[in-house]
């Protein structure tokens, strides 16, 4: 393995310089820092104004709304001219409100709370109902609950939103929750690492990286992602060689059990389980001292991640909700416990291709 990841970072130097944080230029402390922006998990209030009509239908990839962000800091509230577009080709297609992009310009941020964060991901909920508002708040305790398990992650924000729809004369409020999720940047420079665009089969990742991946995903309960494919998943490329997956947007997870989820298709692959909420374990075979070195770490950190799941709970509009999420991971732990249930579900149902 060791072998390959030389190979690997050889040939990433052939497609061009890679670049690394030199401990000299910044200090451990700096390059660990986490942006203000994230450094309290207090709900940000927001106000936003934008047609929904229009972000779905005229930006793309390349092409922004220009609008101005409020925000609430210290009790007073401020604003910022930003760029925003819709992103997420499946919950723009199916979902009222879409998720979005959020570019800053680095002038405009330097002297608010948004500094250091030139791009931002706005999660927003699919409709406007409780349930809903509440699948937001679990899809964020998920990013809350792989910050437990692996150092490499993206750090989220809850925020309250009041978003003015435009809508000619007859503009709506609507009074949503949604959570901010850093660029992966601010990732790569944190963990003194290179992002990566190339496609890395999952067996030339690192190995216990991408098994605390695998475990995590079939914790949740989602299908919805391919290291092979970085389909809702970023690489990065580290100082010691290794490359680490980084996994995102869990509406189509088990935990989440969004009204519109349907099991994950990718690559046109047809999966075994008929619901999200059924389990089926997605990850590469591996050695098993890989498999149960992960395994102990996941039942060494239970306490943490339930902990972590509790401190979540006062941002749900209704404790059922919280409760069957809280369930749903009690439901992983009984199989990890168990080791006829973890042969049975994780070992023998890894992939050999």
């Amino acid at each position: 393995m060791k072998n390959q990841t030389i190979l690997l970072f050889l040939a990433l130097c052939m497609l061009g310089p890679v670049t690394f944080y030199s401990q000299s230029a910044e200090p451990a402390e700096e390059k660990k820092k986490t942006t203000k922006l994230f450094r309290t998990q207090e709900v940000l209030p927001l106000k936003l104004r934008f047609s929904n009509k229009q972000m779905k239908k005229e930006t793309n990839d390349s092409t922004y709304l220009f609008s101005k962000l409020l925000f609430q800091d210290n009790d007073q509230w401020d604003s910022i001219d930003v760029k925003i577009r819709a992103r997420g080709n499946y919950r723009r297609a199916h979902c009222y409100f879409p998720p979005l992009k959020v570019k800053i310009k680095k002038a405009i941020a330097k002297e608010t709370i948004f500094k250091g964060n030139k791009e931002l991901k706005l999660v927003m909920p699919c409709v406007q109902s409780t349930k809903s508002l509440d699948n937001i708040v679990k899809e964020y305790m998920a990013y809350k609950i792989y910050e437990v398990i692996s150092p490499f992650h993206f750090k989220t924000r809850m925020v309250s939103i009041d978003y003015t729809e435009l809508k000619g004369k007859k503009d709506k409020v609507h009074k949503v929750k949604g959570f901010l999720i850093e660029d992966i940047d601010k990732v790569a420079k944190r963990e003194n690492a290179k992002k990566m665009k190339r496609i890395v089969h999952p067996m030339e990742q690192d190995d216990i990286a991408s098994a605390q991946n695998d475990f995590f995903q079939f914790m949740i309960g989602n299908t919805d992602y391919s290291t092979a494919y970085q389909h809702n998943q970023k690489l990065i490329f580290t100082a010691d060689y290794k490359t680490i997956p980084l996994p995102y947007d869990f509406d189509m997870s088990g935990l989440v059990d969004a009204s519109y989820a349907v099991v994950s298709q990718v690559q046109g692959e047809v999966l075994s389980i008929e619901s999200v909420t059924d389990r089926l374990y997605r990850g590469f075979k591996r050695d098993d001292a890989v498999f149960q070195e992960v395994r102990k770490q996941y039942l060494d950190k239970k306490s943490e991640i339930f902990q972590v799941m509790d401190e979540v709970k006062p941002q749900f509009d209704n404790e059922k909700e919280f409760m069957i999420a809280r369930n749903f991971i009690e439901d992983f732990y009984e199989i990890l416990e168990n080791d006829n249930q973890f042969e049975m579900q994780i070992i023998r149902k890894a992939r050999l291709k």
